[in-house]
């Protein structure tokens, strides 16, 4: 690789590192180029992005960013996963494919500031989704709207019951 290609590839990572929400780093060393291809297949359903760069050129591109302590982590073959919408989508993902395939395995992970082990990869994973976090704020608004609508509704429904009593009580039912 000459040098005008590094350093197209560190400005191409200084630039998804910028607009990333989160990513996660993973060793692949021994995965069949086949698994590689549905793990990537599992990734790009996430919105997320799968890629492999030379570890010094990382090194480089994380150079003098708070993502530094990530350095460490770049020994050997690695594998990053770029999360631009959701951040607990990558980890989501490689957690339960650490799971399924012993030859993947998490080495780390970096959200809003912090460096995480392959422990706090997984409890990145447990963090609820964009879209439960919706699901949740959707519920939390319309509770009250319900409980009004149900209280509302409460006192026909109440005299409709005692009506239909009442008539069974004389029809003899």
């Amino acid at each position: 690789m000459d040098r005008g290609t590094k350093e197209a590839t560190v400005e191409e990572l200084k630039g998804k590192l910028a607009k990333s929400t989160s990513l996660v780093v993973a060793d692949y060393k021994g995965l069949t180029v086949p698994a590689v291809t549905s793990l990537r297949d599992e990734f790009r359903k996430a919105q997320c992005e799968y890629k492999v760069y030379k570890n010094t050129l990382f090194k480089r591109a994380i150079a003098g960013t708070p993502m530094e302590p990530l350095s460490n982590l770049f020994e050997g073959t690695t594998a990053v996963i770029f999360s631009w919408e959701s951040p607990s989508a990558p980890a989501k993902v490689a957690t339960k494919y650490a799971r399924e395939q012993a030859k993947f395995k998490l080495k780390g992970a970096y959200y809003e500031g912090t460096v995480f082990d392959e422990k706090g990869v997984e409890s990145l994973a447990a963090m609820p989704g964009k879209d439960e976090l919706r699901a949740k704020l959707l519920a939390t608004l319309q509770a009250p709207a319900a409980g009004l609508v149900r209280t509302l509704a409460a006192g026909p429904m109440n005299f409709m019951y005692l009506l239909a009593a009442q008539e069974k009580k004389l029809t003899g039912e």
